[in-house]
Protein backbone atom coordinates (compact mmCIF):
# COMPACT_ATOMS: atom_id res chain seq x y z
CA UNK A 1 0.00 0.00 0.00
CA UNK A 2 2.79 2.08 0.67
CA UNK A 3 4.06 2.46 -3.00
CA UNK A 4 0.13 4.42 -3.97
CA UNK A 5 0.74 6.47 -0.77
CA UNK A 6 2.80 9.20 -2.64
CA UNK A 7 1.23 8.97 -6.52
CA UNK A 8 -2.19 9.44 -4.61
CA UNK A 9 -1.11 12.48 -2.11
CA UNK A 10 0.27 13.73 -5.60
CA UNK A 11 -2.99 13.70 -7.42
CA UNK A 12 -4.70 14.80 -4.33
CA UNK A 13 -2.49 17.81 -4.40
CA UNK A 14 -3.15 18.07 -8.23
CA UNK A 15 -6.99 18.11 -7.85
CA UNK A 16 -6.87 20.60 -5.04
CA UNK A 17 -4.56 22.94 -6.96
CA UNK A 18 -6.93 22.50 -9.95
CA UNK A 19 -10.47 23.48 -7.82
CA UNK A 20 -8.14 26.20 -6.67
CA UNK A 21 -7.23 27.61 -9.81
CA UNK A 22 -10.32 27.41 -11.11
CA UNK A 23 -12.50 29.66 -8.12
CA UNK A 24 -9.41 31.85 -7.96
CA UNK A 25 -9.89 32.52 -12.27
CA UNK A 26 -13.79 32.92 -11.66
CA UNK A 27 -13.39 35.38 -8.53
CA UNK A 28 -10.94 37.23 -10.80
CA UNK A 29 -12.45 37.95 -13.83
CA UNK A 30 -14.34 40.89 -13.20
CA UNK A 31 -13.91 44.22 -13.62
CA UNK A 32 -11.98 44.29 -16.81
CA UNK A 33 -13.25 45.96 -20.32
CA UNK A 34 -15.24 42.86 -21.84
CA UNK A 35 -13.59 42.15 -25.50
CA UNK A 36 -15.43 43.11 -28.33
CA UNK A 37 -16.57 40.81 -30.74
CA UNK A 38 -18.85 40.98 -34.25
CA UNK A 39 -21.11 37.23 -34.77
CA UNK A 40 -24.02 36.66 -36.44
CA UNK A 41 -27.34 34.73 -34.90
CA UNK A 42 -29.00 31.81 -35.57
CA UNK A 43 -31.00 34.42 -38.55
CA UNK A 44 -27.70 35.42 -40.10
CA UNK A 45 -28.17 38.95 -38.30
CA UNK A 46 -25.20 40.62 -37.34
CA UNK A 47 -24.47 41.53 -33.59
CA UNK A 48 -21.57 43.78 -32.45
CA UNK A 49 -20.88 44.21 -28.58
CA UNK A 50 -19.83 48.30 -29.22
CA UNK A 51 -23.46 48.72 -30.24
CA UNK A 52 -24.89 47.48 -26.82
CA UNK A 53 -22.93 50.31 -24.82
CA UNK A 54 -24.85 51.99 -22.20
CA UNK A 55 -27.11 49.14 -21.77
CA UNK A 56 -26.93 45.81 -19.44
CA UNK A 57 -25.49 43.06 -21.26
CA UNK A 58 -25.99 39.54 -20.18
CA UNK A 59 -23.34 37.03 -22.31
CA UNK A 60 -23.58 33.43 -21.42
CA UNK A 61 -21.16 30.72 -23.71
CA UNK A 62 -22.47 27.36 -23.97
CA UNK A 63 -23.21 24.31 -26.12
CA UNK A 64 -25.91 22.47 -27.06
CA UNK A 65 -24.29 19.23 -25.94
CA UNK A 66 -23.63 20.04 -22.49
CA UNK A 67 -26.19 19.44 -19.76
CA UNK A 68 -25.63 22.16 -17.48
CA UNK A 69 -26.24 24.29 -20.38
CA UNK A 70 -29.29 22.85 -21.33
CA UNK A 71 -30.55 22.79 -17.97
CA UNK A 72 -30.08 26.46 -17.48
CA UNK A 73 -31.56 27.67 -20.60
CA UNK A 74 -35.42 28.24 -19.57
CA UNK A 75 -34.53 30.25 -16.47
CA UNK A 76 -32.30 32.28 -18.89
CA UNK A 77 -35.87 32.74 -21.19
CA UNK A 78 -37.75 33.25 -18.25
CA UNK A 79 -35.82 36.28 -17.27
CA UNK A 80 -35.61 37.84 -20.52
CA UNK A 81 -39.19 37.77 -21.03
CA UNK A 82 -39.40 39.60 -17.78
CA UNK A 83 -36.66 42.39 -18.48
CA UNK A 84 -38.11 42.84 -21.92
CA UNK A 85 -38.86 46.72 -22.47
CA UNK A 86 -35.65 47.98 -20.19
CA UNK A 87 -31.93 48.42 -21.28
CA UNK A 88 -31.16 44.66 -20.51
CA UNK A 89 -29.89 42.92 -23.47
CA UNK A 90 -29.23 38.92 -22.91
CA UNK A 91 -26.69 36.91 -25.63
CA UNK A 92 -26.58 33.68 -25.13
CA UNK A 93 -23.07 32.54 -27.97
CA UNK A 94 -23.40 28.70 -29.12
CA UNK A 95 -19.94 27.15 -29.47
CA UNK A 96 -21.15 24.67 -31.18
CA UNK A 97 -19.10 23.58 -33.94
CA UNK A 98 -21.90 22.88 -36.41
CA UNK A 99 -23.27 26.44 -35.78
CA UNK A 100 -27.27 27.02 -36.81
CA UNK A 101 -27.62 23.15 -37.95
CA UNK A 102 -26.70 21.81 -34.50
CA UNK A 103 -28.37 25.11 -32.41
CA UNK A 104 -31.71 26.37 -34.51
CA UNK A 105 -33.64 22.82 -33.26
CA UNK A 106 -32.71 23.06 -29.87
CA UNK A 107 -33.37 26.89 -29.78
CA UNK A 108 -37.00 25.93 -31.47
CA UNK A 109 -37.72 23.11 -29.47
CA UNK A 110 -36.98 25.44 -26.13
CA UNK A 111 -38.75 28.00 -27.52
CA UNK A 112 -36.13 30.61 -26.71
CA UNK A 113 -37.09 34.24 -27.59
CA UNK A 114 -33.24 36.05 -26.72
CA UNK A 115 -30.82 36.11 -29.73
CA UNK A 116 -28.32 33.04 -29.56
CA UNK A 117 -25.09 33.65 -31.43
CA UNK A 118 -22.86 31.40 -33.12
CA UNK A 119 -19.03 31.46 -32.47
CA UNK A 120 -18.09 28.34 -34.07
CA UNK A 121 -14.64 28.73 -34.36
CA UNK A 122 -14.18 29.48 -30.55
CA UNK A 123 -12.90 32.49 -30.71
CA UNK A 124 -14.51 33.90 -27.70
CA UNK A 125 -13.60 31.31 -24.83
CA UNK A 126 -9.98 32.54 -24.82
CA UNK A 127 -10.97 36.07 -25.16
CA UNK A 128 -13.03 35.97 -21.61
CA UNK A 129 -11.08 33.16 -19.76
CA UNK A 130 -13.82 30.51 -20.77
CA UNK A 131 -12.52 27.22 -18.85
CA UNK A 132 -16.40 25.15 -19.37
CA UNK A 133 -19.30 26.10 -20.01
CA UNK A 134 -22.05 27.70 -19.39
CA UNK A 135 -20.29 30.88 -17.83
CA UNK A 136 -21.98 34.44 -17.99
CA UNK A 137 -20.87 37.51 -17.77
CA UNK A 138 -22.40 40.56 -16.85
CA UNK A 139 -21.45 43.51 -18.29
CA UNK A 140 -22.24 46.99 -17.03
CA UNK A 141 -23.04 50.18 -19.21
CA UNK A 142 -19.49 51.14 -19.78
CA UNK A 143 -19.00 47.26 -21.24
CA UNK A 144 -17.00 46.27 -18.06
CA UNK A 145 -17.83 42.62 -17.11
CA UNK A 146 -18.73 43.22 -13.15
CA UNK A 147 -19.61 39.57 -12.79
CA UNK A 148 -18.73 36.37 -13.79
CA UNK A 149 -20.43 32.82 -12.82
CA UNK A 150 -19.32 29.56 -14.08
CA UNK A 151 -22.09 27.32 -14.26
CA UNK A 152 -25.39 26.96 -14.26
CA UNK A 153 -27.39 29.12 -12.52
CA UNK A 154 -31.55 29.82 -11.64
CA UNK A 155 -31.79 33.15 -13.64
CA UNK A 156 -35.50 33.07 -13.12
CA UNK A 157 -35.36 33.43 -9.41
CA UNK A 158 -36.48 36.41 -7.36
CA UNK A 159 -32.79 37.39 -6.35
CA UNK A 160 -31.38 37.28 -9.54
CA UNK A 161 -34.53 39.68 -10.75
CA UNK A 162 -33.84 42.16 -7.86
CA UNK A 163 -29.62 41.66 -8.93
CA UNK A 164 -30.88 43.13 -12.79
CA UNK A 165 -33.40 45.60 -11.56
CA UNK A 166 -30.84 46.90 -9.01
CA UNK A 167 -28.10 47.18 -11.96
CA UNK A 168 -31.05 48.92 -14.38
CA UNK A 169 -32.11 51.61 -12.08
CA UNK A 170 -28.38 52.71 -11.02
CA UNK A 171 -27.22 55.22 -13.96
CA UNK A 172 -23.87 55.20 -15.89
CA UNK A 173 -20.42 54.58 -13.74
CA UNK A 174 -22.32 53.03 -10.98
CA UNK A 175 -22.98 49.79 -12.42
CA UNK A 176 -20.08 48.31 -10.42
CA UNK A 177 -21.38 48.70 -6.69
CA UNK A 178 -24.24 46.14 -7.95
CA UNK A 179 -21.82 43.47 -8.22
CA UNK A 180 -21.76 42.60 -4.30
CA UNK A 181 -25.01 41.14 -4.79
CA UNK A 182 -24.58 39.21 -7.70
CA UNK A 183 -25.88 35.77 -8.18
CA UNK A 184 -23.12 33.41 -7.09
CA UNK A 185 -23.79 30.61 -9.47
CA UNK A 186 -24.30 26.82 -8.74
Amino acid sequence: MKRWGLPFAFLLVALAGALYYQQRQASGRAGFPAPGFTLKDINGHTYRLADLRGKIVFLNLWATWCPPCREEMPSMERLHRRLQGTDFRMLAVSEDEDGAAAVRPFVDKMGLTFPVLLDQDGTLPPRYGVTGYPETFILDREGRVIQHTIGPEDWASESVYRYFLKLLDQGPGAAQAGAEHAPTGG
